[in-house]
């Protein structure tokens, strides 16, 4: 079923999901495989530019994501946590959209003030803002600080998964394992 249950996250929000960490991961390893070309190569503008399209992949599936989200019922954790871990729960969800949110859009803000091409699939993307190299340098200082902060979003969220499932053994985990296993 791709709609959401009271039981279990639907088809729909588990493909999105986990398609997610896929591509978060591939945003991550393209930035970091740079490394390994040397400036100015073919190699290295290549993951740059693979790095920029993932982001965008990221931003425009998270708008999918949101309205996925708000398109049937949570399906509520059994046995209930204690209400800081639901609060601790959905600041943790929060942030983690708005670093899937904010951080393409960083992206395509320095490209935009760096006055360079911003490519997306065969498409160029339009600018969002003139030719301005300080502001381009403030957003990538920011973008590389926050992005390395989403290292930490990801694993705490993945920890905290692993916590309810062993630990406190509810279904949080299985409602979005994408093998159907059943919830609770």
């Amino acid at each position: 079923m791709w709609k959401n249950s009271t039981a279990r996250y639907g088809s729909l929000q588990v493909a999105l999901h986990w398609l997610m960490l896929v591509l978060l991961v591939a945003v991550y390893a393209a930035m970091e495989l740079r490394e390994i070309y040397p400036k100015g190569s073919e190699p290295r503008d290549l993951m740059k530019s693979l790095h920029f399209m993932l982001g965008i992949s990221v931003l425009l599936l998270v708008m999918v994501r949101i309205a996925a989200r708000f398109s049937g019922p949570t399906p509520a954790i059994v046995p209930q946590p204690p209400s800081w871990q639901e609060l601790l729960g959905k600041l943790l969800h929060l942030a983690m959209y708005a670093f899937m949110i904010g951080m393409p859009i960083a992206g395509w803000l320095i490209l935009s003030a760096e006055a360079k091409p911003i490519p997306f699939f065969g498409l160029e993307l339009p600018a969002l803002v003139a030719k301005n190299k300080p502001l381009a340098e403030s957003v990538e200082h920011w973008h590389k600080d926050i992005g390395e902060w989403g290292y930490y979003l990801v694993g705490l969220h993945a920890a905290a998964a692993l916590f309810h499932h062993y630990v406190r053994k509810d279904n949080t985990l299985a409602r979005m394992l994408p093998w159907g296993r059943k919830a609770g």
